[in-house]
């Protein structure tokens, strides 16, 4: 079908790994509704489950046990054992926790230097070269001009994988070929950023297999003499457990300011994301949601825990259609669709940009109130992409002339479309009336618009303008 949905790619961004763990919640949470209260007995029952829950998902110990004993003693209270609607009641019991335990509230970088300094931090592997070219795209989108500097001076390749981030995304890179005195790099970056306009200077530091000290000796230099605005160690989420061994240790030493979560779009359990703000006391700043090298965000504790308990995150949507969609184009597109022009072509490209959305799956986990199952947002998400595709093919076996003028299509022409792309003709007319009613429907849509603006605040007008739009929605079922 020619619908927008069909058009995400398959990039499957997003916090896929909360996947299971958001199921089993979501599942228990809705074995509530049939009791008429919380008891002592449905509570233990939803506890129990919720504390195996948590344990699968490879979630620490020390965390689980701080987590059942909060949520016992809150639901425990008179004032929720009298409630009426017990599944609601556990909802926001177990939602307070979460957005507790995963820190409350964003916490923004300190971007306070002149310039500013952030030390990346973590074990080989765990994404933080990668890293650190994300932080660069996302500080330049916000105003910023950043430096990176090429800490890792024991490993060759890391400093020419910064070299080849640095350049595909217009991003400087920091340097001294064959020196292995990282003091001097840093403070010859520092120097180098204040005579050329750089404002945030971005420290890939080396990373070791493990923990050692000699590499905790160097960064406690850095951090002693150049006093970084953030610590931000780099965590590989699939680690699990380790993860938290992981943090403690570099808090211990070297005293973090927040942690990056990475791989949040992988097929692994979420222990690490949930067990390791509690366990260290740090925050998590930021996420790595995909290969893409915009793919870092803002960590909001309150919207990661609405998306873990299937009541969608409606905000970080909003978000990403401001950045994704150009206004201007936008614009253009409206009037187009006003008049009944809207061509084949401005099709393709409304699809382009609704694939920089991300997969399909993600936006359906974004959306409030949909409750569809892990299973069945893939099957949607996979079929839809798959139908866009052969509609794309379709399309691309126009001529230029009939992609910009759909009225051209005959009977002829569709045959020789199809015969071009493979697709049957039942499916090629089925195509081509799905696309003129959508056009039809985009023109009434624009005579709505004029309609309710004519009549401007006058009541009575508001009313026949109801009424009018009633009728002419009657007419295109």
């Amino acid at each position: 079908m020619l619908e927008f949905k069909s058009g995400f790619e398959s990039d499957k961004k997003g916090y896929k790994m909360f996947d299971n763990l958001s199921e089993k919640l979501q599942s228990i949470i809705a074995k509530t509704q049939g009791n008429a209260e919380l008891t002592q007995d449905n509570m233990q029952d939803a506890l129990r489950e919720i504390r195996r829950a948590l344990l699968e998902a490879d979630v620490n110990l020390r965390v689980v046990k701080a987590f059942i004993s909060a949520i016992k003693d809150k639901a425990e209270g008179e004032n929720v054992l009298s409630g009426v609607n017990p599944g609601q009641q556990l909802v926001k019991i177990v939602n307070d926790e979460l957005v507790e335990l995963l820190g409350k509230e964003l916490k923004p970088l300190d971007l306070s230097g002149h310039p500013s300094i952030i030390m990346m931090l973590g074990l080989q592997g765990s994404g933080k070269t990668t890293s650190s070219a994300k932080l660069a795209v996302k500080l330049k989108k916000e105003g910023k001009n950043p430096l990176l500097v090429a800490c890792d001076v024991y490993r060759p390749a890391a400093i020419s994988q910064l070299q080849t981030l640095g350049q595909e995304i217009g991003c400087e890179v920091f340097t001294i070929p064959d020196s292995k005195d990282v003091q001097n790099i840093v403070q010859s970056a520092l120097n180098y950023a204040k005579n050329n306009g750089f404002n945030v200077l971005i420290l890939d530091t080396a990373g070791r297999l493990q923990i050692d000290t000699d590499m905790m000796a160097e960064l406690l230099i850095i951090d002693r003499v150049f006093k970084p605005n953030e610590k931000l160690l780099v965590i590989d989420s699939m680690t699990g457990q380790e993860a938290v061994n992981v943090a403690e240790n570099f808090d211990a030493q070297i005293g973090l300011t927040g942690l990056v979560l990475t791989k949040l779009d992988g097929d692994s359990r979420g222990g690490a994301a949930l067990s390791v703000v509690y366990c260290t006391g740090k925050p998590i700043k930021l996420t790595g949601t995909g290969e893409k090298l915009n793919a870092l965000e803002n960590f909001y504790p309150e919207r990661m825990v609405t998306r873990i308990l299937g009541m969608g995150d409606i905000v970080s949507l909003v978000e990403r259609a401001q950045e994704v969609f150009d206004e201007k184009e936008a614009l253009k597109m409206q009037e187009k669709m006003q008049k009944a022009e809207f061509s084949y072509n401005d099709f393709l490209g409304m699809q382009k940009q609704m694939k920089m959305f991300g997969s399909m799956d993600q936006l359906l986990g974004m959306i409030p109130g949909l409750n569809i199952k892990k299973e069945d947002r893939e099957m949607i998400s996979h079929k839809g992409e798959e139908e866009f595709k052969r509609i794309e093919v379709f399309i691309q076996s126009m001529t230029l002339e009939e992609r910009e003028n759909p009225a051209l299509m005959n009977s002829s022409r569709k045959r020789r479309i199809s015969q071009g792309c493979g697709i049957d003709m039942h499916t090629i007319n089925l195509y081509v009336k799905q696309f003129e009613q959508m056009r039809q429907m985009m023109g009434g849509m624009g005579k709505l618009q004029k309609m309710f603006g004519s009549f401007g605040n006058n009541k009575t007008g508001q009313k026949k303008a109801m009424v009018k739009a009633m009728n002419m929605m009657r007419r295109f079922k």
